[in-house]
């Protein structure tokens, strides 16, 4: 399996940005997948996920501004940020769940490096 994140770039507060992942065979559609992101000296922590059947979380950090969807005929996963924060700043990373509804996950995508200027 392999993911290819894309998108990231350089915004400023309140901007827009929506990441792609792009995934090899047809994964999007039968696996749990979800966005981590890892902020520099900080842990990696979950952003958002979805399930193969639809089911949606979000960390509280970013609900209400952030958006996971995915396009099973494109077999790519993506996440469309808005009213971005400073504190987004960070490496973002697809993976893919082990199964339909969650974790843990084995694939990873390259990352795709946000940076959310105040």
């Amino acid at each position: 399996v392999q993911l290819q994140a894309s998108g990231g770039g350089l915004v400023q507060a309140g901007g827009s940005l929506r990441l792609s992942c792009a995934a090899s065979g047809r994964i999007v559609s039968r696996y749990r997948m979800a966005w981590f992101r890892q902020a520099p000296g900080k842990e990696r922590e979950f952003v958002a996920g979805i399930n193969s059947s639809g089911p949606i979380n979000y960390a509280d950090s970013v609900k209400g501004r952030f958006t996971i969807s995915r396009d099973n005929t494109k077999n790519t996963v993506y996440l469309q940020m808005n009213s971005l924060k400073p504190e987004d700043t960070a490496v973002y990373y697809c993976a893919r769940g082990r199964s339909s509804v969650g974790g843990p996950y084995d694939s990873w995508g390259q990352g795709t490096l946000v940076t959310v200027s105040s």
